[in-house]
């Protein structure tokens, strides 16, 4: 048996590898995450994630499962199933890919990780083509349009909010032509948007839509999300090498049982389910207007030091923001290394740009639990770092 103090040591990562804790300190090991995932996680969620396991096949987890679920349904505004799996999002993603693409795919792509999406598309044996378009500009409507056209493709991949350029692609405009082609499969990834905004999957009337739970949910990383149409789900069902981990036909046969297909992460379920009560105590309209404000505030911030965006202008994403820093022209530059190292001696942790625009954009995110009084402490230290620039 442990002591008291030994289950507190164990409990304490920073305890357990041999560090000291001083409650409420900033001198504590943890610097607080503003880069665009994985984003801070509250102390009622760590809380959750403790709590005493369960055997993912009895009833407690599926009474666990059967809580959540209509609550998922109502964030997503569907009414099918939404599953969970054990995963980060990309493996969704390639599961989508397995699942739906049995003739070619079209992978719309407008920065580093919807551009990923071709060479994945590709690893998993698939005919893919690229439409693509520039950093920071958004995929429109009328693009996908003139490629479907030509009959090539049943399925297309597309990245709701790009998180390496902080451009937000107009989904609504998008959705909209699956009348148009519905025999095309329209497969949306949704990592840092949903959750902070409206995202109605049976309005939309896409096939997939699928998020990771490490950024907009607040959840620590390894839980994703996803829900898929009737059609999605008959045309997986003709897939012969779909795979099983991923297999959206197991999936579905599970969720109306309230079961996963394999073993789940008890504990991000636990925590996924304090999260919901989280979301629906303060309202989900009230959700998204605290997104869109501490969003506004971040941009102010950037704007008040003479910073441009990276994204086209009314594109921008609404979770994070990415600042120009030459990338493009116009607006202030700064180094952005030293500026990330000033911050992070206050305790707050940016992100310094990702791919071919690392150190010519960085990113601040907003997502998550963050208010507008707890992004302030961030904005303090920022314009500490700047004065020291």
């Amino acid at each position: 048996m442990f002591s008291a103090k030994e289950r507190m040591k164990f409990a304490n990562p920073v305890l357990a590898f041999g560090g000291s804790v001083r409650k409420n300190s900033r001198t504590m090991a943890h610097v607080k995450l503003h880069i665009p995932g994985p984003v801070e996680v509250s102390e009622k969620t760590f809380k959750a994630l403790c709590a005493p396991m369960i055997g993912h096949r009895g009833q407690g987890f599926k009474d666990l499962v059967a809580k959540i679920q209509p609550q998922l349904q109502t964030l997503l505004t569907t009414k099918q199933l939404v599953y969970l799996s054990t995963s980060s999002a990309w493996g969704v993603m390639e599961g989508a890919i397995r699942n739906l693409v049995a003739k070619k795919v079209l992978n719309c792509m407008c920065g580093a990780f919807s551009d990923k999406w071709l060479d994945v598309s590709k690893r998993c044996g698939k005919n893919a083509e690229a439409l693509q378009v520039e950093w920071g500009s958004p995929i429109r409507a009328e693009q996908i349009d003139a490629k479907l056209a030509t009959g090539e493709f049943d399925a297309l991949t597309l990245i709701h909010n790009e998180t390496s350029t902080g451009t937000m692609s107009p989904l609504n405009e998008i959705a909209a032509l699956k009348q148009k082609y519905p025999d095309v499969m329209f497969i949306v990834d949704a990592v840092s948007s949903m959750t902070a905004l409206p995202l109605k999957f049976d309005e939309l009337g896409i096939d997939v839509l699928l998020a990771g739970t490490q950024k907009a949910f607040a959840l620590p990383p390894g839980l994703s999300v996803f829900v898929c149409s009737p059609a999605a789900l008959a045309k997986a069902a003709t897939i012969k090498d779909r795979g099983y981990y991923f297999d959206f036909v197991e999936f579905q046969k599970n969720a109306a049982d309230h079961m996963t297909p394999s073993t789940p992460a008890i504990p991000h379920v636990y925590a996924l389910a304090s999260k919901l009560e989280d979301f629906f105590a303060e309202g989900l309209e009230a959700r998204y207007a605290r997104h869109r404000q501490t969003n506004q505030l971040t941009r102010d911030w950037a704007a008040k030091h003479g910073f441009t965006l990276f994204p086209e202008k009314g594109f921008e994403s609404i979770t994070l923001t990415c600042v120009n820093n030459g990338a493009k022209p116009g607006g202030r530059t700064v180094d952005v290394a030293k500026l990330q190292k000033l911050v992070k001696e206050q305790g707050f942790l940016i992100d310094g740009g990702y791919g071919k625009i690392k150190g010519t954009t960085f990113r601040i995110s907003n997502m998550g639990d963050e208010t507008a009084a707890s992004m302030q402490p961030l904005y303090a230290a920022l314009d500490k770092a700047m004065a020291q620039l």
